[in-house]
């Protein structure tokens, strides 16, 4: 069933994710590393916006994804 709960846990799950991927490790093989995102002159493309995006979230959301999956994980106990 689709309720608001199963929204914001999918939302939190898609989080955790951004979060975790390593650039080095992951994303430079598909060709997405950090040298990638590097663009000298013009305006910035889709590639270099979602790479920015991706680095973003994880420089902002790290602390508070850690207080929101201890909610999320008590929620989930007591609610089942």
């Amino acid at each position: 069933m689709f309720t608001l709960w199963t929204l914001i846990e999918a939302s939190l799950l898609c989080l955790n994710a951004v979060c975790i991927l390593h650039e080095e490790r992951f994303l430079a093989k598909f060709g997405w590393g950090r040298q990638a995102g590097q663009q000298d002159f013009g305006a910035p493309t889709a590639k270099d916006q979602v790479l920015n995006l991706i680095r973003s979230i994880r420089t902002v959301a790290k602390i508070p994804l850690i207080f929101l999956n201890i909610i999320a994980i008590i929620f989930k106990l007591l609610l089942g």
